[in-house]
């Protein structure tokens, strides 16, 4: 049963991954097959040549990562789709704070005041800090072009089943 649901599954799905399984009742082989494919996973943008926009994460470990990225992509969606810890639970929703960043006190007047939503978020933040932001909410711009952002040491996942 639970093969016959994975061919249905993805047999809906209108990505590349469709095209590694065969169309028979059972599977006969799923080839390179990922849960989210980084091509497609968060949405980024390829940006146009000259229209860069550089952004550089800097891990848990201390390593820094500098991407070049496309204006009004998302921190969220840009560390997602490098493979960074960045989990984004409810999917950038602004109901969560596992997208929660450090940004670099130089870049943090650029970007627009988070609303009330993401206020409220941040506030059940681990390691919470002046110039904290959600990544989901945080949009790449030419204001902030250049911009530092550090993955704080952990994160911290609440949801409804907390509260039981």
């Amino acid at each position: 049963m639970f093969r016959s649901l994975l061919v249905t599954n993805l047999r809906s799905l209108k990505s590349p991954l469709v095209k590694s399984v065969t169309k028979t009742n059972q599977i006969s082989s799923i080839r390179n097959f990922s849960s989210s494919i980084i091509n497609y996973h968060g949405h980024i943008h390829k940006p146009k040549p000259g229209e860069e926009l550089h952004i550089t994460f800097i891990t848990k470990e201390g390593e820094q990562l500098t991407y070049d990225v496309a204006e009004g992509d998302s921190v969220l969606d840009i560390a997602q789709a490098h493979n960074l810890d960045m989990e984004g639970a409810c999917g950038g929703s602004c109901a969560c704070s596992t997208c929660h960043v450090i940004v670099d006190p130089d870049f943090y007047d650029a970007i627009p005041e988070p609303e009330d939503d993401e206020n409220d978020m941040l506030d059940l933040a681990f390691g919470l800090t002046e110039t904290s932001r959600l990544g989901c909410q945080v949009k790449m711009s030419k204001e902030i072009d250049g911009v530092r952002v550090a993955l704080p040491a952990m994160t911290r996942n609440v949801s409804s089943s907390d509260f039981s």
